[in-house]
């Protein structure tokens, strides 16, 4: 962690350049205060958190974007409302299809969340299966072994920063692959629990 507290701008500046603490200290600084908006946004607690990590994993995915960024938290809050609105759309369009089936959401949920559950699964299965071979076999290591990232990188004589990498464009394509069939599924941000 940074010894003092940066400006919004040399924070986004120093996350371009691959700077994980400054990215973890955004993260701790606007994560709380993005909370309450979400929940005001989509009435719901349940799914803030994950709002909140794809707001952040943006941040992190669009880093050659950010010095060019005159105010971080408008940006960012531009993600945030995408994310909430995204998610009421999401909502919307499933409740229509339930009213339409004339179906009791109650009644339907366990088995709705059984046959979601299983489907997902296997959509992450298909995308982890057209990853390229070596961001595979990382994105492997990571979730089936459970490896940290400097233990895969001595495993397959790689950097760490060439995983950690890898393992964050892997989680892009996965949720990516999610997305186009319909499902809007709650990833952890891998670079703020690996290597720690």
């Amino acid at each position: 962690m940074h010894d003092h507290l940066y400006s919004d701008r040399e924070l986004f500046q120093l996350i371009s350049e691959g700077d994980e603490s400054a990215f973890r200290q955004l993260f701790y600084t606007y994560g709380p205060q993005f909370q309450p908006l979400v929940i005001h946004l989509t009435k719901t607690t349940a799914v803030t958190e994950d709002i909140i990590q794809e707001t952040f994993l943006r941040v992190w995915m669009s880093r050659d974007k950010l010095p060019g960024i005159e105010n971080p938290r408008s940006w960012m809050l531009r993600i945030l409302f995408h994310q909430s609105f995204s998610y009421l759309r999401h909502q919307a369009v499933r409740h229509k299809a339930m009213d339409a089936m004339g179906a009791d959401p109650d009644m339907h949920s366990a088995t709705e969340e059984a046959v979601a559950f299983t489907a997902t699964l296997r959509l992450i299965g298909e995308a982890v299966h057209k990853l390229p071979p070596q961001a595979k076999r990382i994105y492997l290591l990571s979730r089936e072994k459970g490896l940290k990232i400097p233990e895969i990188a001595e495993e397959l004589s790689l950097s760490p920063s060439t995983v950690k990498n890898s393992l964050v464009r892997s989680l892009h394509a996965i949720r990516k692959h999610l997305e186009g069939a319909g499902y809007i599924i709650p990833f952890w941000l891998l670079w703020l629990f690996y290597g720690q």
